[in-house]
Protein backbone atom coordinates (compact mmCIF):
# COMPACT_ATOMS: atom_id res chain seq x y z
CA UNK A 1 0.00 0.00 0.00
CA UNK A 2 1.45 3.34 -1.09
CA UNK A 3 -0.13 6.08 1.01
CA UNK A 4 1.12 9.02 -1.10
CA UNK A 5 -0.45 7.62 -4.28
CA UNK A 6 -3.67 6.69 -2.48
CA UNK A 7 -3.89 10.18 -0.94
CA UNK A 8 -3.68 11.73 -4.41
CA UNK A 9 -6.47 9.41 -5.64
CA UNK A 10 -8.96 10.52 -2.97
CA UNK A 11 -11.90 12.62 -4.13
CA UNK A 12 -13.74 14.91 -1.75
CA UNK A 13 -17.14 16.51 -1.91
CA UNK A 14 -18.48 19.12 0.50
CA UNK A 15 -22.17 18.72 1.31
CA UNK A 16 -24.55 20.51 3.62
CA UNK A 17 -24.73 18.77 6.92
CA UNK A 18 -28.01 17.61 8.44
CA UNK A 19 -29.28 17.93 11.98
CA UNK A 20 -29.04 20.63 14.62
CA UNK A 21 -26.79 23.62 14.16
CA UNK A 22 -29.13 26.51 13.55
CA UNK A 23 -28.68 28.76 10.57
CA UNK A 24 -25.08 27.59 10.06
CA UNK A 25 -26.37 24.23 8.76
CA UNK A 26 -28.38 25.98 6.06
CA UNK A 27 -25.50 28.19 4.89
CA UNK A 28 -22.27 26.19 5.13
CA UNK A 29 -21.31 22.90 3.46
CA UNK A 30 -19.30 21.40 6.30
CA UNK A 31 -20.03 17.70 5.81
CA UNK A 32 -17.26 15.94 3.87
CA UNK A 33 -17.75 12.94 1.61
CA UNK A 34 -14.66 10.90 0.70
CA UNK A 35 -14.83 8.82 -2.49
CA UNK A 36 -12.14 6.25 -3.31
CA UNK A 37 -12.20 4.02 -6.39
CA UNK A 38 -10.80 0.68 -5.25
CA UNK A 39 -10.67 -0.96 -8.70
CA UNK A 40 -8.60 1.72 -10.48
CA UNK A 41 -6.26 2.57 -7.60
CA UNK A 42 -2.56 2.60 -8.49
CA UNK A 43 -1.51 2.60 -4.82
CA UNK A 44 -2.82 -0.93 -4.23
CA UNK A 45 -1.74 -4.16 -5.88
CA UNK A 46 -4.24 -6.76 -7.12
CA UNK A 47 -3.97 -8.88 -3.98
CA UNK A 48 -4.71 -5.87 -1.73
CA UNK A 49 -7.66 -4.85 -3.93
CA UNK A 50 -9.13 -8.35 -3.67
CA UNK A 51 -8.63 -8.32 0.10
CA UNK A 52 -10.39 -4.95 0.39
CA UNK A 53 -13.25 -6.20 -1.80
CA UNK A 54 -13.87 -9.09 0.58
CA UNK A 55 -13.27 -7.36 3.92
CA UNK A 56 -15.10 -4.10 3.09
CA UNK A 57 -17.80 -5.52 0.80
CA UNK A 58 -20.58 -3.87 2.84
CA UNK A 59 -18.95 -0.43 2.47
CA UNK A 60 -18.01 -0.67 -1.24
CA UNK A 61 -20.66 0.15 -3.84
CA UNK A 62 -21.33 -1.82 -7.04
CA UNK A 63 -19.17 0.70 -8.93
CA UNK A 64 -16.22 -0.28 -6.66
CA UNK A 65 -16.36 3.05 -4.83
CA UNK A 66 -15.61 3.27 -1.14
CA UNK A 67 -17.66 6.19 0.20
CA UNK A 68 -17.19 7.62 3.70
CA UNK A 69 -18.83 10.66 5.26
CA UNK A 70 -18.00 12.86 8.24
CA UNK A 71 -20.04 15.66 9.77
CA UNK A 72 -18.73 15.56 13.33
CA UNK A 73 -17.35 19.10 13.36
CA UNK A 74 -18.62 22.47 12.13
CA UNK A 75 -15.36 23.00 10.26
CA UNK A 76 -15.00 21.53 6.77
CA UNK A 77 -11.23 21.33 7.21
CA UNK A 78 -11.47 19.36 10.49
CA UNK A 79 -14.02 16.98 8.97
CA UNK A 80 -11.65 16.38 6.06
CA UNK A 81 -8.78 15.54 8.42
CA UNK A 82 -11.01 13.22 10.47
CA UNK A 83 -12.28 11.36 7.40
CA UNK A 84 -8.77 10.89 5.93
CA UNK A 85 -7.52 9.50 9.25
CA UNK A 86 -10.55 7.18 9.50
CA UNK A 87 -10.06 6.04 5.89
CA UNK A 88 -6.41 5.02 6.38
CA UNK A 89 -7.22 3.28 9.69
CA UNK A 90 -9.92 1.30 7.88
CA UNK A 91 -7.50 0.37 5.07
CA UNK A 92 -4.78 -0.76 7.49
CA UNK A 93 -7.25 -2.83 9.49
CA UNK A 94 -8.65 -4.49 6.35
CA UNK A 95 -5.21 -5.26 4.90
CA UNK A 96 -3.87 -7.07 7.98
CA UNK A 97 -3.15 -10.67 7.06
CA UNK A 98 -4.33 -13.19 9.68
CA UNK A 99 -1.76 -15.52 11.18
CA UNK A 100 -1.71 -19.03 9.72
CA UNK A 101 -2.89 -21.56 12.27
CA UNK A 102 -0.47 -24.40 12.84
CA UNK A 103 -2.03 -27.72 13.82
CA UNK A 104 -0.53 -29.15 16.99
CA UNK A 105 -0.54 -32.68 18.42
CA UNK A 106 -1.58 -33.59 21.92
CA UNK A 107 1.45 -34.76 23.89
CA UNK A 108 1.72 -38.44 24.85
CA UNK A 109 1.76 -37.59 28.54
CA UNK A 110 -1.44 -35.55 28.30
CA UNK A 111 -3.16 -38.30 26.30
CA UNK A 112 -2.14 -41.00 28.81
CA UNK A 113 -3.31 -38.84 31.70
CA UNK A 114 -6.71 -38.39 30.01
CA UNK A 115 -7.09 -42.15 29.47
CA UNK A 116 -6.11 -42.91 33.10
CA UNK A 117 -8.72 -40.41 34.34
CA UNK A 118 -11.36 -42.05 32.13
CA UNK A 119 -10.48 -45.50 33.48
CA UNK A 120 -10.64 -44.22 37.06
CA UNK A 121 -14.07 -42.64 36.42
CA UNK A 122 -15.24 -45.94 34.85
CA UNK A 123 -14.08 -47.93 37.89
CA UNK A 124 -15.94 -45.57 40.21
CA UNK A 125 -19.12 -46.01 38.18
CA UNK A 126 -18.64 -49.79 38.04
CA UNK A 127 -18.45 -49.80 41.83
CA UNK A 128 -21.95 -48.28 42.03
CA UNK A 129 -23.63 -51.29 40.34
CA UNK A 130 -25.83 -53.64 42.34
CA UNK A 131 -24.31 -57.00 43.08
CA UNK A 132 -26.11 -60.21 42.06
CA UNK A 133 -26.31 -62.93 44.78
Amino acid sequence: MKTEIITSELNFKAVRSSGAGGQNVNKVSSKMVLIFDVATSLGLDDEEKAQLQTKLKTKISQENLLILTCDEDRSQFKNKRIIIKRFFEMLEKALVKPKVRKATKISKGANEKRIQEKKKAGEIKAGRKKLDF
